[in-house]
């Protein structure tokens, strides 16, 4: 079947037989795993284009393994994009993408709220090498407008953000940056390509955590970036990946997410059901003071979150009236629920943002950003929903 033939076909369809034919490699039904780190060349001259960017064949598996190639053209298509680069985990997507993007000098927009090993590198890591970072509360499009300046070459942000669901207008952000000059890049993590699509939105990259739902059962770590623009992937892979990060993703990992793919739909689907259930039992209880759910008609932004998402994903945060102190205290009563960071596991998982995640940010950092001390994430797994309600209806009894 063709690359243009199965473009046409189904999300599911897609994930599951894109990229590869069973024929064309003796008749495997799973894709092999290429576990090479070099490869032999026919002759020096074809070996020279291969390092000279002319020829496109495999010549080390830091730069392209067919394994890990098989696994960027069915990114590339889930997300509609026009190319795609995987990485060792989804910080090595992020670090390289923005290495390839920008130099001293420029400026980085970025939301309010992010991933705290993203606020990290942005603040902590981009800024020694004289990159400017300034934060923007990116709910309002205006305030990106007045924002802009003649450096700014990049905005980045998450929508949802993590871990207080705040949503970002894709496409507005998009208009405008583009006007400016700037490119933007999306942590598409919590949506996955099956909910939300930047690209399509008008972003110019879709970054990925693969670790978490593409993956979708904790064995692995591994990222993703997505591309508009083919010229783009190429320079992150030839720079990005290959000079500045090293950050290699092993192809026992490529076919694991490759595994994952072909239930995502699935899985989404289950997650997406589940979290609502959550969310309208957090929302009904006397500890919490807000729930952070966009699938709620009182979510803020639940127009937007319509608009741009096909579902509400399988995140969901609230907070605590108690602060710090009841949010540990409905962390260690939980039983079946697990303590754990990370997300999109089979396995229902809660964690304490200020005390794990975003222990980065200072006290003052995590009030500016958005992120209470009293914030509790839930990733919702895929058990059985009575259970699940069960132990949080418990585990907030024993909070206030």
């Amino acid at each position: 079947m063709s690359t243009s033939l199965e473009r046409k076909t189904g999300f599911s369809t897609r994930a599951i037989h894109f990229g590869y034919s069973p024929a064309d490699n003796q008749g495997a039904l799973v894709p092999p795993i290429h576990t090479s780190a070099t490869y032999a060349f026919p002759d020096a001259a074809y070996g020279g284009r291969c390092f000279a960017g002319t020829e496109t064949g495999y010549f080390y598996t830091r730069v392209a393994n067919p394994t890990l190639a098989l696994l960027e053209s069915r990114l590339a298509s889930l997300e509609e994009g026009a190319a795609a680069v995987v990485f060792g985990s989804g910080m090595g997507a992020i670090t390289a993408t923005l290495w390839s993007l920008l130099e001293q000098g420029d400026e980085v927009l970025a939301d309010l709220t992010l991933y705290g090993c993203t606020f990290s590198f942005l603040n902590h890591g981009l800024t020694r090498f004289g990159v400017t970072v300034r934060h923007v509360d990116m709910t309002d499009p205006a305030n990106v407008q007045r924002a802009m300046g003649p450096k700014t070459r990049v905005i980045y942000f998450e929508t949802p953000a993590n871990p207080n669901m705040r949503l970002v207008d894709i496409a507005a952000v998009s208009a405008i940056a583009h006007a400016g000059g700037a490119k933007v890049v999306v942590d598409n993590t919590y949506c996955t390509p099956y909910l939300q699509q930047p690209l399509l939105l008008g972003a110019d990259a879709s970054v990925h955590s693969m670790t978490k739902y593409l993956g979708g059962h904790g064995d692995l770590t591994a990222g993703a970036a997505i591309f508009a623009d083919a010229e783009l992937a190429l320079r992150v892979r030839l720079f990005g990946l290959k000079d500045m990060t090293g950050a290699v993703m092993s192809a026992h990992d490529a076919h694991l997410v490759m595994r994952g793919l072909k239930t995502l739909t699935l899985r989404m689907d289950r997650h997406c059901q589940s979290a609502q259930k959550v969310a309208e039992l957090l929302q009904g209880h006397t500890a919490t003071q807000v729930v952070h759910f966009p699938g709620l008609p009182t979510f803020a932004q639940h127009e937007l979150a319509k608009r741009q998402m096909r579902q509400f994903g399988g995140m969901v945060a609230f907070e605590l009236k108690g602060g710090m102190q009841a949010g540990i205290r409905f962390m260690d009563a939980l039983k079946l629920v697990t303590r754990a960071v990370s997300l999109g596991d089979a396995e229902t998982l809660a964690q304490h943002p200020a005390s794990m995640t975003h222990s980065t940010y200072t006290p003052e950092e995590r009030e500016a950003h958005g992120i209470r001390e009293g914030l509790v994430r839930l990733s919702v797994g895929l058990e059985d929903i009575g259970d699940v309600l069960d132990d949080i209806q418990q585990a907030l009894d024993r909070a206030i």
